[in-house]
């Protein structure tokens, strides 16, 4: 797996300048929320900056292993993989109306 300089580097050497980086779905992303809701599950509710909330969540099998810092985290990137394919839909449709207009 890519760490994040190794996909922004292969993100430099595309071809193409209409994709998704790192740094843009920071852009998108608003002051998470974090909220434990029961021993094992923490929720982390993500705000777009156009007001869009998607919710992340990690679980833990054994409460006893529950860590507020790693849960949040795990909680953060689900959220922050459902920015990244929204926004990615919304540059797919973007680039089918441009074509569809020529």
């Amino acid at each position: 797996m890519l760490n994040n300089d190794q996909l922004a580097e292969k993100l430099a050497q595309s071809p193409s300048p209409n994709r998704l980086t790192p740094e843009y779905i920071d852009s998108r992303i608003g002051v998470p929320s974090f909220f434990r809701a029961s021993e094992t599950l923490t929720i982390c509710v993500l705000k777009s900056v156009n007001g869009f909330e998607v919710v992340g969540k990690s679980a833990c099998a054994d409460p006893a292993n529950y860590d507020q810092a790693i849960g949040e985290r795990v909680a953060f990137d689900d959220a922050k993989r459902q920015i990244w394919q929204l926004e990615g839909y919304l540059l797919r449709q973007t680039l089918h109306l441009q074509e569809q207009a020529v």
